[in-house]
């Protein structure tokens, strides 16, 4: 599964009609709602603030609303838009200014299901990754080498300079600590300390 980065929206006009979906990371239903509110106070000259939402790791809540359009034509294929991009913890809103020429109930469902697909497609989604997190400590000579090594593979956290170099780093890669053991010539062995689920950037 997937989820949002931080906010973004994106427009797009169709047969004279603007539809501006906006995109919400959000945990509660009370947030999606407040955000909701947010754009309709935003736009409130616009005819339609349709939504849908995802909410809870397994989907416990999932709402959408048509907002005046005609039953199933907005909120629905908004969400079935969401759920088949597999993102959580999300909020859609489609903002809808008139442009005088009637849509038809299939031609609404095409133009909201296509704000929020372009929507995401423009926005920046993470994914839920396990990592394991690591204390390294090392002599200064191995610095070059280590750093190199790390890098694209490790998230370093922390960087302490005493009598040793001591690195604090995060990777979903478990052959790191064999490549810093084969590299070190057995001397210097990264400690384990926890797991952590880090959202990253697909």
């Amino acid at each position: 599964m997937y989820r949002l980065h931080a906010d973004s929206h994106y427009e797009i006009e169709i047969k004279k009609s603007r539809f501006i979906c906006y995109l919400h990371k959000c945990d509660t239903e009370a947030d999606a709602k407040a955000f909701i509110q947010q754009i309709r106070r935003q736009h409130p000259d616009a005819r339609h603030h349709c939504y849908a939402f995802i909410i809870g790791e397994h989907h416990e809540l999932m709402r959408s609303s048509d907002d005046g359009e005609p039953h199933g034509t907005a909120g629905v294929p908004m969400l079935e838009c969401l759920k088949k991009h597999e993102v959580e913890q999300i909020v859609a809103v489609t903002v809808r200014y008139f442009g005088g020429v009637l849509l038809g109930a299939g031609g609404l469902v095409r133009a909201y299901s296509q704000s929020v697909s372009q929507a995401l497609s423009h926005a920046t989604l993470t994914t839920p990754t396990l990592m394991k997190r690591y204390r390294l400590t090392f002599s200064y000579a191995l610095i070059g080498k280590i750093d190199h090594l790390l890098k694209g593979q490790a998230d370093i956290i922390d960087k302490q300079y005493d009598e040793k170099v001591t690195y604090l780093y995060r990777t979903d890669n478990p052959h790191l600590s064999e490549q810093i053991a084969e590299l070190s010539a057995g001397k210097e062995l990264p400690h384990y300390l926890e797991d952590e689920i880090v959202e990253k950037a697909i």
